[in-house]
Formats: structure tokens, sequence, C-alpha cells
């Protein structure tokens, strides 16, 4: 059992002192109690929580986050590089300045509030004045934290996280942008590789998709491209690894690709990329040389939309919609993990199935008063 001792300080005050067993059966002790009454409450509530499994060694709690911090990041090295560079960088800048030196057992959720509510709208009063961050930035700061602080509620350093429940920002939808026929025709001829810009506004690639195909992965019978590969633009470097889902598609493209696509294949080793870089290196949107992105100029020459390469991924679902492609052709094209994903990014371009459902109601229900 727990035992309570009176002790003195230097200046004749009166402190208690709770010595008490952890769950391991260690001896440890509680010290600073001005009264009796506190320190019975300290053992009473050590008790209970010994009893019911709860309780957290103070040692534990003491850590603090910068010596949390960079063995969670290790555990997420798992993960895509793409994925992985952004947890690095709102830990290094974001989360590691600010909240470093806190003891995890410190933290309070109003405090997370307070530094979650200081991003989003920036600090004016700051020399020199920070400026608010993107919903998206705030989000993931706050999200590093509040994970470090989750494994460190299953670690049993913790009882709770006190960062969960904190009023977020939100993220606003950026609109998307559908270019016509023509408009993919006059930014392809103002572009330096007029074939990727129409593999990417047909066959609805991502970038590092695209840039990663080889010879191999084409299939000039079947008209299809065989999706196993995608290269990131990762801190500057280029990673390549599988898909974003990590499965491996065949994407069909139209006849009328077939000969710039066969004729980009010419010559070429199975293992030689299909767009690549006049060095042989994989491609990037941006001339590495003349500083400047080649799509961004032909975007500009051509007059359309101000739009990104991953943008022509949105046209490409729209020409598949209007094609008559339903739901789940268009999900299996663009490589989303379901068919519900690919409904909530492209909604709007079903609504003409959704007014087919009504008129096919209307339909069915004036058949049955037909005499």
């Amino acid at each position: 059992m727990a035992t309570i001792e009176k002790y003195l300080l230097q200046d004749g005050a009166t402190r208690y002192m709770v010595r008490y067993r952890k769950p391991d059966r260690t001896q440890t002790k509680k010290k600073g109690f001005k009264n009796q009454r506190d320190a019975k409450l300290f053992m009473a509530t050590v008790e209970v929580d010994k009893a019911s499994g709860t309780y957290i060694d103070p040692a534990k709690a003491n850590v603090t986050v910068a010596s949390l911090g960079p063995s969670w990041l290790e555990r997420k090295q798992a993960l895509k590089p793409s994925a992985y560079r952004p947890l690095e960088i709102a830990w290094r800048v974001h989360v590691e300045p600010v909240w470093g030196k806190w003891p995890i057992a410190e933290i309070v959720h109003t405090e997370v509030q307070a530094w979650v509510t200081k991003l989003s709208i920036g600090e004016a009063k700051a020399t020199p004045a920070v400026k608010p961050k993107s919903a998206t930035t705030v989000i993931r700061a706050y999200g590093v934290l509040a994970a470090i602080l989750d494994d460190a509620v299953k670690d049993r350093r913790l009882q709770t996280n006190p960062a969960r429940g904190v009023d977020l920002p939100r993220k606003t939808k950026k609109a998307h942008v559908f270019l016509s026929h023509e408009q993919i025709r006059d930014l392809a001829d103002c572009s330096k590789y007029p074939a990727l810009v129409r593999v990417l506004a047909y066959c609805g690639l991502r970038w590092g998709e695209a840039t990663a195909l080889r010879v191999q992965d084409v299939d000039m019978i079947r008209r299809r491209l065989n999706v196993n590969q995608n290269a990131v633009d990762v801190g500057g470097k280029i990673k390549v690894g599988t898909p974003k889902s990590h499965e491996q598609r065949s994407v069909p493209f139209p006849a009328f690709l077939a000969p710039a696509i066969g004729e980009l294949c010419r010559g070429k080793h199975r293992e030689d990329l299909v767009f690549p870089n006049p060095d042989g290196t994989y491609l990037r949107h941006i001339d590495m040389r003349e500083r400047k992105s080649w799509f961004g100029s032909a975007v500009i020459d051509s007059g359309v939309p101000r739009v990104t390469p991953h943008d022509l991924r949105h046209t490409a679902a729209s020409f598949a919609v209007s094609a008559g492609a339903n739901v789940k052709a268009v999900q299996r094209m663009l490589g989303h993990s379901s068919a519900a994903m690919t409904l909530d990014v492209y909604a709007e371009l079903f609504d003409d199935d959704l007014d087919g459902v009504a008129v096919a109601l209307n339909e069915a229900v004036s058949r049955m008063n037909v005499p």
C-alpha cells in the first residue's frame, strides 16, 4: 500500500510525500503536497488507476515531443517518398520548433488550438510578420503532432490525446478545369512534347506514370499502356516506385494516338523510356537548363485556360464520361482506389446520369397510367 510521509523544507514549511509502488512493483514517490488531504487524494487516484489499468508512469509522461518525433518519422519511412517528404517538412518546419521542448504531459488542448489558429490566420505582430498557411499545410502539421501524441497514448505515456478535437480550417475545393478537344489540340501543337500532352489528356495518366512508361509497357496491338511505375520528383530528385494506389493497371489509348506513340517507341530497347529527356533521363515539365516550364510556356502560347499537367486528368475524365463511359470505367482508367472516390472527385460529370434516372422513373410511372 502507499504511504504518506511529512517532511520540512529549508524555510520550515511543511510538505507531504506519497510513496507508492507502480504496477511493475518498483517503488516511486511524489513530493510537494501542501497538505495531507491533497496527498491522500493523489494516493487514492493512483490506487484507482492501478486497479483500472489506466495508470501512467510520471517518468514516461515527462518526455518531450522532440524525443518522440524522430522515431515517429522513422516509422513512416515505409510510405512512398512523395507522401513521406511532406510529413518530414511539417515536423521540421512547424511542429518541432514550437512543440519540441514541451513535455507531453504539459500539453493542453487549448494550447494546441491556439497554435492551429495562429498557423491559419498568421501573426501580424511577429517580427517578421508570419503569413497565414494554407489549410492543407495547417492540417498536415496538426496531423503530425496529433499522431505523435496518439502513439504516446498507445505506449501508456498519456491517458488521452490533448490534440484531438481541435477545430481545423476547411480545405476549399479547387474548381476543375475541363479543356475541349480543340483546346487540347492547340496546347499540344504549342508544346515541346505534343504526344505526351495528348496522352495525358486522353488517357488520364498521372505525370509520373506517363514519364515512367517504358517501351515494354506499350501494347500496340491492343492499344494499351500498362502502368507499372510512377516517377515522382521529391525534393529535386526523381524517385521511382509503384503507382499511387500500388496497383498496376492497363489504360486504353485511342487509335489516333497510335502513330505518334509508335514513332516514339521505334528503334528503342524494351527498357527505354517512351517520353525521356533528350539525355535519356526522366522527363520533367520544367526544363532544368532553361529554368522554365515548357508546359507552362505551351499553356501561355496556346491561350488555353491556366492548367497544370495533372489538370489534364480532369479533361481525360470529362472526355471519357462524354463518350459514354460509366463510373467504373473512369475509375479504372484513372487508377482511383474506388468508384466512390471517382464520384467524389467528378460528381459534376455524372449530372446527366442523374437526369436520366428521373426521366426513366417518369416514363415507368407514365406507362402504368396508359389504359
